[in-house]
Formats: structure tokens, C-alpha cells, sequence
């Protein structure tokens, strides 16, 4: 079996182990982790800026289950500069993505649109340059919105639901208030507030400081991917979807608009996959051939 499969596989296991489990409490609040500049690539990608078959190597861990940081960088490359040693974060995704802060934008001499991680149709192009060879995305470069990760144990406990804004407030040497911060509500989070650095920088934020919300905002919705919008899928998807791949995964679940789900006999359906079937009333047939 390929690696990847395998990765997958023990992802999905861990993301089980974790589903019923909520967050450490922190008095109501929130740790913030600072996301500095990275890279998302599909393993299309990965292939094309590193080689044949090339699988991404963990460097360490990060605090979302399953997710990792991998010992290969890029350079990303803009009309009027570059940035080297850009980190690629893992596993590889369906679609790859580039999150950089304003200032970086600035000097790579792109505008970036501000987007829910996930949702890059029609964002800025960029060039990402690696040792075996270079790629041109012609949309993907995002600044990243900031967010909330949680279970759903910690969403019962904020009293938030998926999608909604929310506003938030950091004490500290330089105090700020943050709005408009997305909520994201999944079995696989685990409670962490994503800010990049240059939102880190106007408050003096450091990784692990404790955020609280103050105010439950009513506003328009965020921008919200797919796994977000069932209803829209219901009603604008098609009905039935042939899945031809060897690993059925929640993920693919999630990205897959289709009412039906069509396999063939040989694809490996996870646990988790099957859990977010009956979730979303979904139908998984399997062929015969």
C-alpha cells in the first residue's frame, strides 16, 4: 500500500481516538497559535517541485491533529520580490494553497484577497519555486482570515456554532480587540485561535497567549468552503459523484458535493468516512467491478 494511503489511514485512526475528547479548559479562553507564512500542496505539486513520487518528510508536529510540518521549504515568487524558505505544512491536500501575511504581499507585489483557509477560487496567482522544478498557480495565494478551531464539545461550551463570527479580545502589554474571527467547528480540531504575524505584531502577541471571546457577532456570515455549506450543496450539486480513487477518506467526504457517493469494490472507505456519510445523510454505493 502507498504511503500516503497509509498516512491517511493512521490520521483518520488518531482522529477517532480524539473525536469524543474536548479541549483542556483554560478558564474560557483560547490558546493562539501565530501562523507565520506557509504552503499547501496537493501531492500534484509536491511531484512537480520535488520529484517523482516524492512524499513530504515531518519535521515536527503541529497542535491540529494529523497535521505536520515538513522538513521541505519553497521559495514563492511575486512580480516584484520572492520570499525563500517558505515551510510546506502536511499532509498533502486535495489543493494547494499559500497563506502569507499583508506585508509579505507587499513585497512579493501581489494583493492577496483575505479568505477562510480552503477557499481560494479567484485569489491572487503565484509562482512557487522548488528543486526539481517550479509550478504557476494561477489562483491560491490568500491572507488568511483569523479563526477558531474546536471540537464540537468546545462548541457547546463557547456557545458558537460553525461559520459564525465572533469577536475576540487579548490582554496584555498592548491589549487589542479582534473581529470578525471565524468559528470552525470538526471532530479533528483540537481548540487553537489562528492569527498571522502581522496581526501577532499589532498586539505583541506571543504563540500561546490566551484569547477571550467578547462578543458574539451577528453580522453576515464568513466565507465558508464547501464542508461548511451543506444546504447549497443539496440544492446546486449534482446527485451522484464516481469516486475512482483508493482511499475514501473524511475529507474527501467533506469536499465531495454529491448526494451519492459511487466506489469501486477495491476503494478502502475509514471509519471517520463512513461516520460523516451518516452525518450528512450521504449514500456510499459500492460497484461491483
Amino acid at each position: 500500500m502507498q504511503e500516503n494511503l497509509v498516512q491517511k489511514i493512521v490520521e483518520e485512526v488518531l482522529q477517532q481516538v480524539l473525536k469524543n475528547q474536548s479541549s483542556p479548559p483554560h478558564d474560557g479562553k483560547i490558546p493562539i497559535g501565530v501562523s507565520a507564512r506557509h504552503v499547501h500542496l496537493a501531492q500534484a505539486e509536491v511531484e512537480q517541485l520535488f520529484g517523482e513520487n516524492y512524499q513530504l518528510t515531518p519535521k515536527f508536529e503541529l497542535s491540529q491533529p494529523g497535521q505536520f510540518a515538513a522538513e521541505e521549504t519553497v521559495v514563492i515568487a511575486g512580480p516584484k520580490g520572492s520570499i525563500e524558505r517558505v515551510r510546506i505544512l502536511g499532509p498533502a491536500r486535495s489543493l494547494s494553497q499559500v497563506e502569507v501575511s499583508w506585508t509579505d504581499a507587499m513585497k512579493l507585489g501581489l494583493k492577496p484577497p483575505l479568505r477562510i483557509s480552503g477557499d481560494i477560487q479567484g485569489s491572487s496567482p503565484v509562482t512557487l519555486i522548488g528543486p526539481k522544478g517550479s509550478v504557476v498557480l494561477n489562483e491560491g495565494l490568500i491572507i488568511a482570515q483569523a479563526h477558531i478551531h474546536m471540537s464540537p464539545a468546545d462548541s457547546a461550551r463557547f456557545q458558537v456554532v460553525d461559520g459564525q463570527s465572533v469577536q475576540i479580545k487579548v490582554e496584555g502589554i498592548r491589549p487589542i480587540i479582534l473581529s470578525n474571527v471565524g468559528i470552525r467547528v470538526s471532530e479533528r480540531y483540537r481548540l487553537e485561535m489562528h492569527i498571522d504575524t502581522d496581526e501577532a505584531n499589532a498586539g505583541l502577541i506571543q504563540q500561546g497567549t490566551l484569547a477571550e471571546i467578547v462578543h458574539h457577532q451577528v453580522s453576515e456570515p464568513m466565507i465558508t468552503v464547501k464542508e461548511q455549506s451543506p444546504v447549497v450543496q443539496k440544492v446546486e450539486q449534482p446527485s451522484v459523484y464516481h469516486y475512482d480513487k483508493k482511499l475514501l477518506s473524511q475529507i474527501e467526504v467533506l469536499d465531495i458535493d454529491a448526494q451519492e457517493i459511487v466506489v469501486p469494490k477495491k476503494t478502502i472507505v475509514t471509519a471517520l468516512a463512513y461516520d460523516k456519510l451518516r452525518e450528512l445523510n450521504k449514500t456510499l454505493t459500492i460497484r461491483s467491478d
